[in-house]
């Protein structure tokens, strides 16, 4: 599938990698940053940016703050992640509060995930 990209989207990345949320800076840098296999923060897939993504393991992490669990924003996320997964992505989603309070099985999960899907040894 071609994936088409714009330049606005791209602005916002830049923009959203600049002003990360408290909960996607502790997953980026006490974790993601220096995991062995690569990472990239707010990565840009047509018009939709995901939080984290390692391409490896075609492997989106997304953190879903409060603003994600009102009917409207679950049923964009839903058609998100549809789309997300027709370019071959597999979409790991965490709230923010399993962040706050779960970090290490969030770490965990991650891990887990792109050993199942990489041929990496990390």
């Amino acid at each position: 599938m071609i994936i088409h990209y714009d330049r606005d989207t791209k602005r916002n990345a830049q923009l959203l990698r600049k002003n990360m949320t408290r909960q996607e800076r502790h997953l980026w840098y006490d974790f993601l940053k220096c995991y062995p296999v690569q990472f990239r923060r707010q990565k840009q897939f047509g018009r939709y940016i995901v939080d984290f993504y390692c391409a490896s393991a075609k492997l989106a992490v997304e953190l879903d703050g409060s603003q994600h669990f009102t009917p409207e924003a679950l049923a964009y996320d839903t058609e998100r992640t549809r789309l997300l997964t027709e370019y071959g992505l597999f979409v790991l989603r965490f709230t923010n509060e399993q962040i706050d309070r779960h970090f290490n099985d969030v770490c965990s999960e991650i891990d887990r995930i792109i050993r199942e899907r990489s041929d990496h040894n990390t």
